[in-house]
């Protein structure tokens, strides 16, 4: 918009008014002219209060007769019209009113129209004037019949202009002008309806700022700010969508679609470009417009307009839009963009390639994941703005470890940084001017990925280390070799080039078999440890759903918030999704066999370690684990084992009784590695009642309450003849 926002908006508007004021004024007195026959008529001729069933009342039959009598061809107000082209003329040297008409093409007669609606607006005094002039004091805005006896010279001039007031004259059509109808009438028709000009037209007028009130529930306005220092983002994202704003014409539609998961990035990205170009930018939250959804088409049409009249940006994430039950809604939303003016930001997760058969002329923009030699850069920079110092082998775990962009990675070193102040604050004895760890910078990306993941799976608290699993020798060194494999994955793939041979995933997939409480979990638990990520785990039961479709639904949110929050996601129940394929016999076999190749098919293409745990290896099949980086087999223990794991599962601060025979229980006691815990808990328990040291006799009652839930029994008489 050419019009500057400091511009006397009263400069702009007084010409326009002084206009109104002199066809007004010749209105009124010709309305007196006309009822100067009656003495009553004169006397309500300074008041705007009467209702029009009075006006009626009081009119003598020479009035009615004298109208009856009056040119059918000269409307009942006809005034002594300026040239057509005089609003045209005075709008040419006010800026607002100028560019208005410009970019609509308005005619003097639709200018006319505004200045008419605008009037109330801005003094209620107009109020007064325009329900004297219609006859009736509950009727204060101009309706259409008023508007054209005051514009038009004749009555053929009234016929045609009605044409400025159907639903797709431009007035009309763009929302300047609502046309609303009389409320007092049934079916009024089209003369009786009154015209009430657009609130954000109104603000544009007087040269105001700001969301129109009635986006302010979806809606954030954010001013440029050049004293404002700018975000860390990736300058040649923007500087090539710069680029690609100054080449467009004035006022050309530009629309732009932010893909990638990396939110916060792409919003600070947007920030940037407002802030370049020295524009307003509007971040619309497509939920809020949602919400009620049959209000949605003219929320988005309010939107819109604001993005054209106040030149702002519009940034607007799509994800919300994209599901079958909207898909009305998002193909309408597509095609009022193609209508829009001005600069649109889209953003969402997928490829917008999907979607060009319905939208065209949208540039994708790509944020992908920055590699992890630019993601150090960030790094660096991020801590040294602040003053913070880290190794450079810690450094280099922050940058391979987690797939951040840079939005994010300052985001967590000033959270990093506030809770190191924090925690300074909570001992009296030490400076606050402490720098924060490696564990602080840690905690930090850990609470700022994992909200939206938390939501879908269960989160498991990892503190399991490499001493407390008791494993085969061959089981614990595939662990170890899955670890490796996460850790040096960039050396592999992308230094030595392994990334051009490969054409799968670059993820670990992985499979956990074997019974109940042989310790799958913990393994997991131990790798997230290592890794120094997060681990959650998703029941495979609860996600499959018997309506066709939803099980895709459901794994494709998990794996895309795995993908934000770069953690560890660990499949219990492979089994109620990997059973042996069946052949296809009806719809539903052919819907399970197409979820189980969707998984598979998220699987590859997740960039983090995947684990599935089965309690029945021979229930999958080899199509499926001739796909899997790793199957680890968990055995039940053997005494020797057990043995390992009764020595492993207390705890340094826990009384043991000297009576306490390790050797016996792992000899008698032919159980797994969870069996084994929950005993010794129990017994733990048991002890603490009787403020005593952990005995034979508490592990034998724990042991009995173990063998019960497992449904079969243990008598003192069985456990002393072991």
């Amino acid at each position: 918009m050419p019009v500057k926002i400091g511009d006397s908006w009263l400069n702009s508007l007084l010409p326009m008014l002084q206009r109104l004021d002199r066809l007004l004024e010749q209105a009124i007195a010709t309305a007196e002219t006309i009822a100067s026959s009656n003495t009553a008529t004169n006397t309500a001729a300074n008041t705007a209060t009467n209702t029009a069933a009075n006006f009626y009342q009081e009119l003598p039959i020479e009035q009615v007769e004298q109208w009856l009598q009056h040119e059918s061809e000269i409307p009942l107000l006809a005034i002594d019209q300026e040239q057509p082209e005089a609003a045209l003329q005075i709008a040419q040297q006010c800026p607002r009113w100028h560019w208005l008409q410009q970019q609509l093409g308005l005619t003097g007669f639709e200018l006319d129209v505004i200045v008419l609606a605008l009037a109330p607006e801005l003094d209620r005094r107009y109020e007064q004037i325009y329900a004297y002039l219609q006859n009736d004091g509950r009727y204060r805005r101009p309706c259409v019949d008023l508007t054209l006896n005051l514009l038009c010279a004749s009555a053929t001039l009234k016929l045609e202009h009605r044409r400025y007031f159907a639903a797709n004259a431009p007035l009309v059509r763009s929302g300047i002008v609502r046309v609303l109808p009389d409320p007092y009438q049934v079916e009024p028709s089209l003369l009786s309806h009154f015209l009430k000009l657009d609130d954000q037209i109104v603000q544009f007028l007087l040269g105001q700022t700001g969301l129109d009130s009635r986006l302010g529930s979806f809606c954030k306005w954010i001013e440029p700010n050049p004293a404002k220092a700018m975000p860390l983002v990736r300058t040649t994202i923007i500087e090539s969508c710069l680029r690609q704003i100054a080449a467009r014409q004035t006022n050309q539609y530009l629309c732009f679609y932010f893909e990638g998961t990396q939110e916060p990035e792409k919003q600070q990205a947007a920030i940037a470009i407002a802030q370049n170009l020295k524009q307003p930018l509007i971040l619309a939250h497509i939920a809020g417009m949602l919400e009620p959804r049959d209000r949605f088409e003219s929320r988005l049409s309010i939107l819109l307009q604001a993005v054209w009249l106040q030149d702002a940006l519009l940034y607007i994430e799509i994800d919300g839009l994209q599901s079958p039950d909207l898909e009305f809604s998002y193909h309408r939303f597509l095609a009022a963009l193609t209508e829009a003016k001005g600069i649109v930001i889209l953003s969402g997760t997928k490829p917008w390639g999907i979607l060009q058969e319905t939208a065209k002329g949208v540039l994708p923009v790509s944020f992908a994941c920055p590699e992890p030699l630019e993601r150090r850069v960030y790094w660096q920079a991020a801590l040294t703005a602040v003053g913070v110092n880290l190794n450079d082998a810690d450094v280099q775990l922050l940058s391979n470890r987690f797939q951040l962009g840079p939005t994010q990675i300052a985001d967590a070193v000033t959270t990093a940084c506030h809770q190191a102040k924090w925690n300074a604050a909570l001992n009296p004895d030490s400076s606050m001017h402490v720098q924060p760890t490696l564990q602080d910078v840690l905690t930090a990306v850990h609470s700022q990925l994992h909200h939206h993941l938390s939501a879908l799976a269960q989160k498991v608290g990892a503190r399991a280390n490499w001493t407390d699993i008791v494993l085969p020798i061959d089981a614990l060194s595939q662990l170890r070799e899955i670890c490796n494999q996460f850790k040096y994955r960039y050396r592999v793939y992308r230094d030595w080039g392994f990334d051009q041979k490969s054409f799968a995933g670059q993820g670990i997939n992985v499979l956990f078999s074997g019974p109940p409480g042989t310790g799958k979990t913990m393994a997991a638990g131990v790798i997230a440890n290592e890794l120094q990520l997060e681990l959650y785990r998703i029941d495979l039961s609860q996600v499959v759903s018997k309506y066709i479709g939803e099980t895709e639904k459901n794994l494709d949110r998990i794996f895309r918030a795995a993908e934000a929050a770069n953690a560890i996601l660990l499949f219990d129940e492979a089994d109620a999704l990997f059973g042996k394929r069946s052949e296809i016999r009806d719809a539903h076999d052919r819907f399970a066999n197409i979820e189980v190749s969707y998984l598979l098919q998220k699987m590859e293409a997740y960039e983090g370690i995947a684990i599935l745990t089965t309690n029945l290896r021979q229930n999958l099949d080899e199509a499926f684990t001739r796909r899997l980086s790793f199957i680890v087999h968990f055995p039940a223990p053997d005494e020797s084992s057990r043995h390992c794991i009764w020595q492993t599962v207390w705890a340094a601060q826990v009384p043991l009784a000297p009576e306490v025979d390790l050797d016996f229980l792992a000899r008698q006691l032919k159980l797994n590695g969870g069996n084994i815990k929950n005993i010794a808990l129990a017994a733990a328990f048991l002890a603490a009642e009787t403020n005593s040291a952990v005995t034979m006799h508490h592990l034998f009652h724990a042991a009995r309450r173990e063998y019960q839930k497992m449904g079969k029994s243990l008598s003192e008489t069985e456990w002393k003849m072991t």
